[in-house]
């Protein structure tokens, strides 16, 4: 059964960091571009950050270049995204994404909030 688990989300001060993590499951997490979406209030979900199924190129939002960094680990099937510098307007809930460009399967985990505030 397929599940992606995020974690290290939560609440910190503008200016700081924070690191989150999503574990993969029950697909092969090596085959399958991930990314980092973020859902502030409202109907929009936006693309953070992705990176590419060997984790040799990467794409990030540019509104988050110079401050966050997506990495993976395929031997751990982990995908991270590293926030420094957060600002108020990063407070969202932020989604883990797994695509696979072959079988055009697409996997979304439930979430985890951060919140960024004084």
């Amino acid at each position: 059964q397929v599940h992606l688990v995020e974690s290290g989300g939560g609440l910190v001060q503008p200016g700081g960091s924070l690191t989150l993590s999503c574990a993969a499951y029950g697909f092969t997490y090596s085959n399958y571009a991930m990314s980092w979406f973020r859902q502030a209030p409202g109907p929009e979900r936006d693309l953070v950050a992705t990176i590419t199924t060997t984790g040799r190129d990467t794409h990030l939002a540019d509104s988050v270049k110079g401050r966050f960094t997506i990495s993976r680990d395929n031997a751990k099937n982990t995908v991270y995204l590293q926030m420094n510098s957060l600002k108020p307007e990063d407070t969202a809930v932020y989604y883990c994404n797994a695509y696979s460009v072959i079988t055009d399967s697409n996997y979304w985990g439930r979430g985890t909030q951060v919140t960024v505030s004084s």
